[in-house]
């Protein structure tokens, strides 16, 4: 026969055990404090009388909302999803669960900091690749909760990245490698009107190599436009009308590099032996480009993010608050060797 369940509340089982609420409390959540004794009559008269503990109830006692706010530009672009992705995976058997935020607007973001909605019902935020004015980060601190960025940094917030010096470094040192001596990069500008980190740094990266190798680094070889395919259209749409094109040519993302692509298509030029391309990320669509790119772990990122979040929560101190996937070259087929006259 089912046992029918009672319905009793914490202060009921404290009256019947003969303790305080607060043993009960610590006793069913597994806070110390009780004897063991203690511990295991508490549950087993719990467990006679089907008494189950409210999450949010244990949450409260423990002095927490186990709750961890996600803010995202985006919940459906590939980086953003596959950076929630690992995110969700890294708090995959924790008691911590996630709110989402997503401020893809300039004004929702703005709103956002300003309201601070998370405020008093997470224990911790986690914000994934968002630009952040110092005036906003006044306002999180003043939150009084654990911020981790997830695909950037912010001050000395624990965080989890890649190096996007050398990233660029190594998307422009394969094009070097081959012999190229005029290359061009198609950098790129993001929505918000703060300055995202990773096209600075991207461009940091390339420059560096050229002049490594003693090569110009001539502006009119520097183009940036918005981040995505179209921007990578116009972008290698203004190369090739120079008097003199690139024949090699870095991209900011992949994405920027797809648009790129298409533009060399549809003008008849010849990829890689006229003009090769390279470019970041390693999108989930790059291997159908076959396109030469510089790989950035963006599932892990998140993953990491969410298991150092859950770390700090739960230890206090992370044995690593400031975590630097490395990157990788992947090379297929859009870069070759400079074409032989």
């Amino acid at each position: 026969m089912t046992k029918r369940p009672v319905s009793l509340n914490m202060t009921d089982l404290a009256e019947r055990a003969g303790v305080s609420i607060a043993t009960v409390s610590r006793a069913l959540s597994g806070a110390p404090g009780v004897s063991e004794e203690t511990r295991r009559k508490i549950r087993m008269l719990a467990d006679d009388l089907s008494y189950a503990v409210s999450p949010d109830a244990a949450r409260l006692a423990r002095g927490s909302s186990g709750r961890v706010a996600v803010v995202t530009p985006d919940v459906a672009h590939w980086f953003y999803a596959a950076m929630l992705d690992g995110i969700v995976t890294g708090l995959r058997g924790t008691d911590l669960d996630v709110l989402l935020y997503e401020v893809k607007q300039e004004r929702e973001r703005r709103r956002f900091f300003e309201e601070l909605p998370a405020r008093r019902q997470v224990d911790a935020l986690i914000l994934v690749a968002l630009p952040i004015s110092d005036d906003e980060r006044r306002r999180l601190d003043l939150m009084g909760v654990t911020v981790v960025m997830a695909g950037g940094t912010l001050g000395e917030h624990p965080h989890v990245r890649i190096d996007d010096v050398e990233a660029g470094r190594q998307a422009t040192a394969q094009l070097v490698r081959a012999g190229h001596t005029r290359i061009a990069m198609i950098n790129s500008t993001g929505t918000w009107s703060l300055e995202y980190a990773a096209p600075s740094a991207r461009l940091r990266g390339f420059t560096t190599v050229l002049e490594e190798a003693g090569l110009e680094v001539n502006p009119a070889l520097v183009v940036h436009r918005h981040w995505g395919s179209h921007g990578g259209v116009e972008g290698m749409s203004e190369l090739l009308s120079l008097p003199d094109p690139p024949t090699g040519v870095v991209a900011f993302s992949d994405e920027v590099a797809f648009g790129a692509l298409r533009t060399l298509r549809r003008a008849g030029v010849a990829v890689p032996y006229t003009i090769s391309v390279v470019g970041i990320d390693d999108h989930h669509l790059a291997d159908m480009f076959d396109l030469t790119t510089v790989r950035q772990p963006v599932t892990e990122q998140g993953l990491v993010a969410g298991r150092l979040v859950h770390e700090i929560l739960q230890k206090g101190d992370p044995e690593a608050a400031h975590v630097t996937l490395p990157t990788q070259l992947v090379v297929r087929g859009t870069a070759g060797p400079v074409a032989q006259p």
